[in-house]
């Protein structure tokens, strides 16, 4: 079976959430381009400003990855702040990080 991934990405303001799915985090290219290939709601404004992996999680299949997805975004936007920071205090971009899963 495929691996899951949930992520979240923000602006570099760290103002906004996006949280998406997938079974390839893209390893080749930076988080900017991770930013453009999964928002896909994003307006092109907005698009030039996402691109900064924040948190994410992996899953065995992907069809687990798109559960625990559905149910974030079910939450309130203070709870999904919340399960970040409580990872990711400081919101730096984990792309680097996330390439050696």
């Amino acid at each position: 079976m495929n691996k899951g991934y949930v992520y979240f990405l923000t602006t570099y303001r760290r103002t906004t959430n996006y949280i998406g799915v997938t079974n390839n985090i893209p390893l080749s290219s930076s988080s900017v381009t991770l930013g453009r290939m999964f928002c896909k709601k994003c307006t092109s404004e907005t698009l030039a400003l996402v691109g900064v992996l924040v948190y994410a999680e992996e899953y065995d299949n992907i069809s687990d990855a798109i559960a625990r997805e559905k149910q974030l975004k079910n939450w309130h936007k203070q709870w999904k702040w919340n399960l970040v920071k409580q990872n990711n205090p400081t919101l730096e971009d984990w792309y680097d990080t996330l390439r050696g899963w």
